[in-house]
């Protein structure tokens, strides 16, 4: 029990709420007075010994019943013990139809089972929860892991699963009373996936000083920032991409002396008599020209601002760039990006096309760079595409990926989502990838600006 009220105050202290060395002392011989056994008690004991204003007792409610509950995972009911023989039977057929992550979550909430600690740390690590400090992003947090265990197409199988148990004959009120209790459970379970994001959140705030979160910004996934953060790190771009510039335009300036041009060097010295006393070389590296595809969906806005904002910012580096915002279809927005911030000019991109209203669609954006500007890709183009892949299930069209990807330098793609993700549900990342040169992934400012790095200072 200290070594918990040590990590809440420690957890409280990261969440702004002043506490000092006397303040914990006085909460720990309160306890070791009047006990912890009733809960109730505990919990006016520490605030009346922590909390010394009004505007902390969120902070302080927020965080109390995190770290000192039961920790078990909450309750589920098990609609498989009311099945006959027949009907067990039946729903086992049709279980065995389904792929494995499907199926599994299926008899989850068939079976009335939770996750267990190791199926929650195994999504821990393929998420990488480390980085998150601020209790606001806990819902954040849930839905990743409810995405990575695909709840929404579970969600979906079930109700085919229901219809097709009612079409061989089982009883409606039976079907409606499985779909209650088996969508309990899930709802169960996703009580489960939150109360653990949580959990993890308070962990991290323990751990973690306020000074040690400022300096790990740039490592936070862009979707989990709020605006003050993502403010911090337009600044940050700013001072990134005048590094990347300093350093492509020396490397440039290098690669002048580098292999001689023997025609060149010739007709430089026909003064001489063909003597080469002035010689002449070749440049190794040339400018690169861009283009860049960026999904502004909702999910991806953030990503695609923030690659905007590096490659507005070293542009005389750059023989040219040619940029396109994409949700349903493909918009060219270079003259945009010339006229103004790429905040301002993503916020103006976003008013044509606003995320939320319609599916992504990148199969139809390409049919419209196909189209409509195929001849800003040729042999000396880098295409970048900034995106998750994910298509709503419409056509990928990876026939017209494949065509521009052919025309380029390189294809390159960055995305925001973890690689155990790529190609599951919506996503059709397993069929563009074999046509990029490199796959990244990006979440974060410092992925994104590795990235860059790579592309551009390889340009060769």
């Amino acid at each position: 029990m200290d070594r918990r009220m040590v990590e809440f105050v420690a957890a409280l202290r990261a969440a702004g709420v002043r506490i000092s060395l006397a303040e914990s002392e006085d909460a720990f011989k309160a306890v070791d007075q009047l006990g912890a056994q009733d809960r109730e008690i505990f919990r006016i004991i520490m605030r009346s010994t922590l909390v010394k204003e009004s505007s902390d007792l969120p902070a302080f409610d927020q965080l109390f019943p995190l770290f000192f509950q039961s920790g078990a995972p909450p309750p589920m009911t098990n609609p498989g013990q009311g099945l006959s023989a027949e009907e067990a039977r039946l729903m086992a057929d049709l279980l065995k139809d389904m792929n494995s992550q499907l199926r599994k979550m299926m008899e989850k909430m068939l079976e009335g089972r939770p996750l267990t600690p190791g199926e929650l740390r195994q999504l821990d690590k393929m998420l990488n929860m480390n980085d998150i400090h601020d209790l606001r992003y806990q819902n954040w947090m849930a839905r990743q892991m409810e995405q990575a265990l695909q709840f929404k197409e579970v969600r979906q199988a079930l109700e085919q699963l229901l219809q097709t148990l009612h079409q061989l004959g089982m009883d409606r009120e039976r079907v409606n009373q499985l779909r209650e209790m088996m969508q309990a459970n899930q709802q169960a379970l996703q009580d489960q996936l939150r109360q653990y994001a949580g959990q993890r959140i308070i962990e991290n705030m323990s751990q973690t000083t306020r000074q040690e979160r400022m300096d790990n910004l740039a490592n936070r996934p862009f979707q989990s920032l709020t605006e003050d953060e993502m403010f911090q790190l337009r600044k940050e771009v700013r001072r990134m991409a005048a590094v990347l510039r300093t350093r492509m335009a020396l490397r440039l300036k290098r690669a002048k002396s580098g292999q001689m041009d023997v025609k060149a060097t010739l007709r430089a010295n026909m003064k001489h008599g063909s003597v080469p006393i002035e010689l002449r070389f070749r440049n190794h590296a040339l400018k690169p020209k861009i283009v860049v595809l960026c999904d502004l969906s909702t999910s991806m806005r953030y990503v695609s601002e923030m690659m905007l904002g590096l490659l507005s910012a070293i542009q005389d580096q750059i023989s040219k760039t040619h940029a396109f915002a994409f949700i349903d279809h493909l918009e060219y927005i270079s003259p945009q990006l010339a006229e103004q911030q790429v905040d301002e000019a993503v916020a103006h991109i976003l008013r044509r096309m606003p995320a939320g209203h319609y599916n992504t669609d990148l199969g139809s954006s390409l049919k419209n760079l196909a189209e409509d500007y195929l001849n800003t890709v040729d042999s000396r183009t880098t295409l970048i595409v900034v995106g998750d892949g994910r298509n709503n299930y419409n056509d990928p069209r990876v026939d017209l990926f494949r065509l521009v990807s052919r025309r380029s330098r390189n294809a390159i793609w960055l995305n925001p989502e973890p690689a155990a993700l790529w190609g599951t549900g919506d996503s059709d990342m397993d069929k563009y990838g074999p046509y990029c040169r490199s796959v990244f992934q990006v979440s974060n400012l410092g992925q994104l600006a590795t990235a860059i790095d790579h592309l551009l200072l390889q340009h060769d």
